[in-house]
């Protein structure tokens, strides 16, 4: 996995401040704190995966084809847990190469 960026990314109500991207398999993960084990997760309607703890809160956030979205679409639609549309000019720090 790629090397962990600290960030802060806002997507919709939640703020992310850890961020890896995956550039081979197109696959940015964002995290709230420190990566840690989730517990579960729930796949969104866009294909996408929003990770809890054990208490329920959101941990983490895997968003799947991000760049290749982005460049398709100019924004990319994701919920969590209201669907929410994100801009390249919000994922672009994320979005380092490994």
């Amino acid at each position: 996995m790629a090397q962990q960026l600290p960030i802060t990314l806002q997507i919709g109500g939640l703020a992310f401040d850890h961020a890896s991207y995956d550039s081979r398999g197109d696959v940015l993960y964002l995290h709230v704190g420190q990566p840690s084990t989730a517990s579960g997760g729930q796949q969104t309607p866009e294909g996408h995966v929003v990770r809890y703890d054990a208490e329920g809160r959101v941990v983490g956030l895997t968003i799947i084809n991000a760049r290749w979205l982005l460049e398709r679409d100019g924004t990319l639609a994701v919920t969590v847990p209201e669907r929410v549309e994100v801009d390249s000019n919000t994922l672009a720090p994320a979005l380092v190469p490994a």
